[in-house]
């Protein structure tokens, strides 16, 4: 008995260790940063989802030596800019490794009055900055920084298409002129009209009365243009927090301007599911893998 325990015990360690190992995302103070109150703390609830985030960082996730393929995948999770649900990104991350893909979960900041001086750009700040990050330090990581892609869940795939599509809005310090584009996105669920259907996650990041020209902005379907990078989409048609709309405008985006894209549409799942759609065992994750290889990720 003793014997059994003690290697489960040591594995089990092993895992909460790689898993609680971060890498910040500045080696200074986060730009755009007001002075933080002393108990504002972050928080992470017994769902494994994390508030008061004040400092980013990128929570690697390693393939063995051996498989390592150069690619790299940054995970952006969702939670309507108030929280960020941390479970089903890690279960991706670790079937991402499997393939020999190296996955970071980006813990970004939620937009906030109370420390940021413009909390609208606070999130697209840090997607720019891990990037970045990612792609200074690919040599010593093992990642080609051509095969750099982008994956978002819910409105983390409101991140991601926005750092996709709006390629000239740099809103961090990159005096490396370091690319900034992903070469691959891949958006779960995402968000991206903003309109009153959705009104939590647009009132958190740019507040209850937007402008036209603000909502017009952070519609990101009207941003796609021939740069967007290649584009996985998957949604389930009977999702009751972000209507299939979201995607099927964004997709149409893609066609019009000649993006090569894929979507996969869901017979049922609703919202939030991981690798697996919870009712027909479906795995996108298969159709994803076929579709990297097709366009050479």
């Amino acid at each position: 008995m003793i014997k059994l325990f003690i290697p489960v015990f040591i594995s089990l360690l092993c895992l909460q260790q790689a898993t609680a190992q971060q890498i910040p995302l500045y080696e200074n103070k986060a730009p755009n940063a007001r002075n933080i109150p002393a108990d504002y703390i972050e928080q992470t609830d017994a769902d494994n989802c994390v508030t008061r985030i004040t400092q980013p960082a990128l929570i690697p996730f390693f393939p063995k030596k051996e498989t390592a393929t150069g690619t790299a995948i940054l995970i952006f999770p969702g939670g309507g800019y108030r929280l960020l649900s941390l479970s089903a990104c890690e279960e991706i991350a670790r079937a991402l490794t499997l393939e020999g893909i190296t996955a970071f979960i980006v813990k970004y900041r939620l937009p906030n009055d109370t420390f940021m001086v413009n909390k609208s750009i606070g999130p697209l700040q840090d997607a720019q900055a891990a990037i970045q990050l990612v792609r200074r330090r690919a040599a010593e990581w093992g990642i080609n920084p051509a095969k750099v892609g982008m994956m978002g869940l819910s409105a983390g795939g409101h991140l991601v298409s926005m750092e996709a599509t709006q390629q000239n809005r740099i809103v961090i310090d990159n005096k490396e002129n370091i690319s900034l584009r992903p070469d691959f996105i891949a958006l779960l669920y995402p968000v991206i009209i903003y309109d009153p259907a959705i009104p939590r996650t647009r009132e958190n990041l740019i507040g209850k009365q937007p402008s036209p020209e603000l909502l017009h902005l952070y519609s990101t379907d009207q941003h796609v243009n021939a740069a967007t990078p290649p584009t996985f989409m998957v949604h389930a048609a009977d999702d009751t927090v972000i209507p299939l709309k979201n995607t099927l405008s964004f997709f149409n985006a893609l066609l019009q301007n000649k993006v090569k894209a894929e979507m996969h549409i869901l017979q049922s799942g609703d919202h939030g599911f991981a690798l697996t759609d919870s009712n027909s065992k479906d795995l996108w994750f298969k159709l994803f893998k076929s579709w990297l290889r097709e366009n050479g990720f």
